[in-house]
């Protein structure tokens, strides 16, 4: 295998503090891009700026990565249990939810009355669809952990982006089968994002109802009722986008299925980069190892990490699902995107881009041995 970057600095002192404790707020600032793109239009006059949230993403993060370059630096063991228990850090995910609603509702007040062209209609829908799949990204935060408040708020906010079934089939689909033929979630080698998405979606959306049919079905409970917990999340979709449209009007239907599509797409770009062309090592016996560290690409760029709770650090989520975004850790094994996420993702739209960098990464990673690497042929 190719050789990797060292692993970020750990230190051991009891006095550890985390750099960026008070920059984590900065995500909340994907949230309130649609009232900084009315701002900006409002006193720059320029339409392209309804698309803010869009820039945000792919233009002001990767140059504030470029700028600010790579963390390097993870909390050691013996400060975890206290980071765990800090609930500072988990105010700044609460307070997305309410955020995330409040520009909703804004964006919609937008579509029916600010004086907008239809291509800047468009271009809002792409600035809260960057929010809702940001959002999906602070709910899969949420959803991770044990608390009912927690759980619920995931449920909310996936709302928006009429994904619940997320909460089900990344917790326990995506986690037991990442980096595996089986994985609608993990993209095969030479694979196109376009070929992925809709295969991840039709086949996340069945798996999720597998799972929740069966776990009701261990239960003796109805998988139609309302502790079916895909029939929960699409009944709230439904409520919102209800109450929405009851609130301004039918004429806003097409720009809420549009950002919410635009908000899957960035979730399942994601997803496409974090495990594309990596594949879990297997016993004699034929069935796969338990998830290592090698199974998920990384990257440690600090400003995408602050704006995406640490999701790159991907390898230490698999590992350690439990852990909060703040005590997640690099790993010196796991393999390294050449850029952050805002990059890549960009890149995934653009397949000749994208294998151009990334498939001769996959196979140096692997020493060119093409049965270690997870491609369509490779076998269940």
């Amino acid at each position: 295998m190719t050789s990797t970057p060292a692993v970020p600095e750990t230190v051991t002192s009891p006095r550890w503090r985390d750099r960026k404790r008070y920059w984590w707020p900065l995500g909340l600032l994907i949230p309130l891009s649609p009232f900084l793109s009315w701002f900006l239009v409002e006193h720059l006059h320029l339409g392209l700026f309804w698309a803010t949230g869009a820039w945000i993403l792919v233009l002001v993060i990767p140059i504030a990565d470029l700028i600010a370059g790579e963390d390097g630096q993870s909390p050691p063991d013996d400060a975890i249990p206290l980071l765990q228990k800090d609930r500072y850090y988990r105010w700044c995910t609460y307070l997305f939810a309410p955020l995330q609603y409040v520009g909703l509702v804004f964006a919609c007040w937008c579509w029916v009355h600010a004086p907008m062209a239809t291509g800047e209609k468009i271009a809002l829908a792409m600035t809260v669809g960057v929010v809702a799949g940001v959002g999906i990204n602070a709910a899969h935060e949420l959803g991770h952990k044990n608390e009912t408040v927690e759980r619920w708020l995931a449920k909310i906010v996936l709302a928006q982006s009429l994904y619940g079934h997320f909460f089900v089939e990344h917790n326990h689909g995506h986690h037991v089968r990442v980096a595996t033929p089986q994985d609608p979630a993990s993209a095969r080698f030479g694979e196109s994002f376009w070929a992925f998405l809709p295969r991840s979606i039709i086949g996340g959306l069945t798996s999720g109802w597998q799972i929740e049919k069966a776990r009701l079905h261990r239960r003796e409970k109805r998988v139609w009722s309302p502790a079916n917990a895909i029939v929960q999340t699409s009944a709230m979709s439904i409520a919102v986008f209800g109450a929405l449209i009851a609130a301004f009007g039918w004429q806003i239907t097409p720009w809420l299925l549009l950002q919410a599509f635009a908000g899957i797409s960035f979730l399942e770009a994601a997803n496409y980069l974090e495990h594309y062309g990596l594949l879990r090592n297997r016993r004699p016996d034929g069935s796969f190892v338990k998830v290592r560290p090698e199974d998920s690409w990384n990257s440690d760029h600090l400003v995408s990490n602050l704006f995406l709770y640490q999701l790159q650090r991907h390898s230490d989520h698999h590992a350690n699902p439990r852990l909060r975004y703040q005590s997640l850790r690099g790993h010196a094994t796991a393999p390294q995107l050449p850029a952050g996420y805002a990059v890549m993702i960009v890149c995934a739209w653009i397949p000749p881009l994208w294998r151009r960098l990334m498939d001769r990464r996959v196979l140096d990673y692997y020493d060119h041995d093409l049965t270690r690497i997870n491609t369509r042929t490779a076998q269940l």
